[in-house]
C-alpha cells in the first residue's frame, strides 16, 4: 500500500485522512457506557450495503485518506462483511485498514481478516474478571474474548492494541492487571474517559468518571512511563515502559482535548457523514450516492465540500443530560 496526496482539509487547516466506517449498528454485547440495555436498531432497508460503504470509502482513499477502521456495533456481526475487507484490503493507495471489535468472534475471522488485508485491531475488553465483565457487557463471555485475542496475536497483525473503559467503583481496581494482561501478550492497551453520547440509566456518568491522569499515575509508580511521540494516527497518547514492548494508551475527550489534533470522520452505517464526534455537524451521503449512483465526481465534490461543516471542536459535559443522544453503536466505534 502506497500513499497519496490530496488530503480533504477543514477549515482550520486539519487535514483528514481517518475514515471510520461503520458497517452495522448491531451488537452482540450491551456494554453499559455504549447502548441501552434494550435496544432498537436501523431497519435493514436504512442501513447502507456493503457495495455502498465500499464506494464511499473508496472515493475517500482517492481523496488522500490513508487510514480506515471498520466499526459498529461490531463490525463482525455484519452478514458477508468479508467480502469489504477483502475489497478495502486491496485498495493500493491505502496504508492501513484497522478494525474495532468487541473479540468475541476473532476466534474464527482473525486468520481469514489477516489474510484479507487488515493490518490491525483494536479489542474491547473492561475487565478480566467474568462476572464483572458479563455485568459490563451484559451478554459477553471473558473466555470468548481471551480466545479472540489469542487468535489475532497468533495471526501476527502489525498492530493490537487492547481498549479499556474505566469506571470509578466498576473496574477501575483492575488498571494494573489490565496493564500487566497487555504486557503479558506483548501487545498495547489504551485507557479511554467514558464519553458522554446517548441518554443511559444504568450509572451516572459524573460520579463514575476518573481521568486519565488519575489512571497514568497510578500506573507510573509501578510501570515509570515515559512520554512518546509515537502516533497510529488516531487519538490515543502513548507513553512507554522501559522493560516492555507495550505502549500505554490515553484517550481523553474530557481531560486533555485533542481536537486540534482531529484528522477524522466518521460514517455511519444509515450513510450519515460525521465531521465530529462530540457534534450533530453531518451530511446525509445515502441521498447522494442514491441520486447519483456511480458518479464520483458527485460524490467527491460533495465530500470536499462537507469539511467545512467540520467544527473546531467539541464540548463534552459530564454534567446534565447529554448533548449528543445518539448511542456509541450508531455513531460508529
Amino acid at each position: 500500500m502506497t500513499s497519496t496526496s490530496a488530503p480533504l482539509q477543514d477549515r482550520f487547516g486539519r487535514s483528514v485522512d481517518y475514515l471510520r466506517l461503520s458497517v452495522t449498528d448491531r451488537c452482540d454485547f450491551r456494554c453499559v457506557y455504549c447502548m441501552a440495555e434494550d435496544m432498537t436498531f436501523l431497519p435493514r432497508k436504512q442501513i447502507l450495503s456493503l457495495e455502498q460503504l465500499y464506494d464511499i470509502a473508496s472515493n475517500f482513499v482517492q481523496l488522500g485518506v490513508k487510514k480506515i477502521r471498520l466499526t459498529g456495533g461490531e463490525p463482525l456481526v455484519r452478514n458477508n462483511v468479508m467480502a469489504l475487507v477483502e475489497r478495502l484490503g486491496k485498495l493500493e493507495q491505502l496504508e492501513q485498514l484497522h478494525l474495532t471489535t468487541n473479540g468475541a468472534q476473532l476466534d474464527k475471522y482473525a486468520a481469514p481478516l489477516k489474510a484479507a488485508g487488515l493490518t490491525g485491531m483494536n479489542i474491547s475488553i473492561d475487565s478480566l474478571q467474568p462476572d464483572r465483565f458479563k455485568a459490563l457487557t451484559r451478554f459477553g463471555e471473558l473466555s470468548k474474548v481471551l480466545v479472540g485475542i489469542d487468535a489475532a496475536v497468533a495471526a501476527g497483525f502489525q498492530r493490537i492494541k487492547l481498549n479499556a473503559v474505566i469506571l470509578k467503583g466498576r473496574n477501575d481496581d483492575e488498571i494494573l492487571d489490565l496493564v500487566d494482561f497487555a504486557r503479558h501478550k506483548n501487545i498495547d492497551i489504551s485507557f479511554i474517559e467514558e464519553m458522554p453520547l446517548g441518554q443511559i440509566s444504568e450509572h451516572d456518568r459524573a460520579k463514575s468518571f476518573i481521568s486519565s491522569e488519575q489512571i497514568r499515575d497510578l500506573i507510573h509508580a509501578r510501570y515509570p512511563l515515559t512520554t512518546s511521540t509515537e502516533t497510529t494516527g488516531g487519538p490515543s497518547r502513548y507513553h512507554r515502559m522501559a522493560d516492555s514492548q507495550s505502549r500505554i494508551g490515553f484517550i481523553s475527550p474530557h481531560s486533555h482535548n485533542f481536537c486540534h489534533l482531529c484528522n477524522r470522520v466518521r460514517l455511519t452505517v444509515e450513510g450519515r457523514l460525521l465531521l465530529c464526534l462530540g457534534n450533530e455537524h453531518s451530511l446525509n451521503l445515502k441521498e447522494i450516492i442514491e441520486a447519483h449512483p456511480g458518479d464520483d465526481g458527485i460524490l467527491q465534490a460533495a465530500l470536499i465540500k462537507a469539511m467545512d461543516l467540520k467544527p473546531e471542536r467539541h464540548h463534552f459535559d459530564l454534567d446534565g443530560e447529554p448533548q449528543i443522544v445518539r448511542f456509541m453503536n450508531t455513531t460508529g466505534g
